[in-house]
């Protein structure tokens, strides 16, 4: 168990949709210490898998006071909406107002394979819907409107910590709001 490097904008593993996970083993318990303790490292409110280089459907949150992790999640998300400011460990520095949903309830299974609900709002709502986008290889980028879209990307390429290349942005194929996962 171990902080271990957190993969940037540009990574190939950001853009795929995440495996279920079948396997509830020592192997999954161990990624989900990992994932913990380097969340917790960083510091950042959530981290998904993809983001340590393995495609597997795990993510951990730390928000409102709650620290805890949800395996093959399945939202369902309010209608009602908020607006708020997003930053993601993928993107360091980068921030903009993002659009979600304003409640969440999140179904899944613990590191055990036990089943698990986990419902929150605004906060505690907008770590585990984008973590959850990480597992769908969709990025907090994807969900803005073309100007503030512009503007990130602009950011990105000015950041220390990318690349010569620029990567490709997608338009997000998910509803903001409204939409089981």
């Amino acid at each position: 168990m171990a902080v271990q490097p957190i993969r940037l904008f540009g990574d190939p593993v950001l853009r795929q949709r995440a495996q279920e996970v079948t396997t509830f083993d020592k192997e999954l318990r161990r990624l989900v210490k990992d994932l913990e303790d380097t969340m917790l490292a960083a510091p950042g409110a959530g981290l998904a898998a993809p983001q340590l280089g393995v495609s597997l459907r795990v993510f951990t949150y730390h928000a409102d006071g709650e620290l805890g992790h949800l395996v093959n999640p399945v939202l369902d998300l309010s209608e009602e909406c908020q607006e708020g400011d997003e930053g993601c460990l993928s993107f360091p520095g980068i921030f903009a107002d993002t659009r979600r949903s304003l409640h969440v309830v999140a179904k899944g299974f613990d590191m055990h394979g036990e089943p698990v609900v986990i419902s929150g709002s605004e906060f505690k709502a907008r770590a585990i819907q984008h973590e959850t986008d990480h597992l769908d290889g969709v990025l907090f980028i994807d969900r803005l409107d073309k100007a503030q879209r512009k503007l990130a990307l602009k950011a990105v390429r000015e950041a220390e910590w990318l690349g010569q290349d620029v990567p490709q942005v997608k338009v997000s194929p998910h509803s903001t709001f409204g939409q089981a996962r």
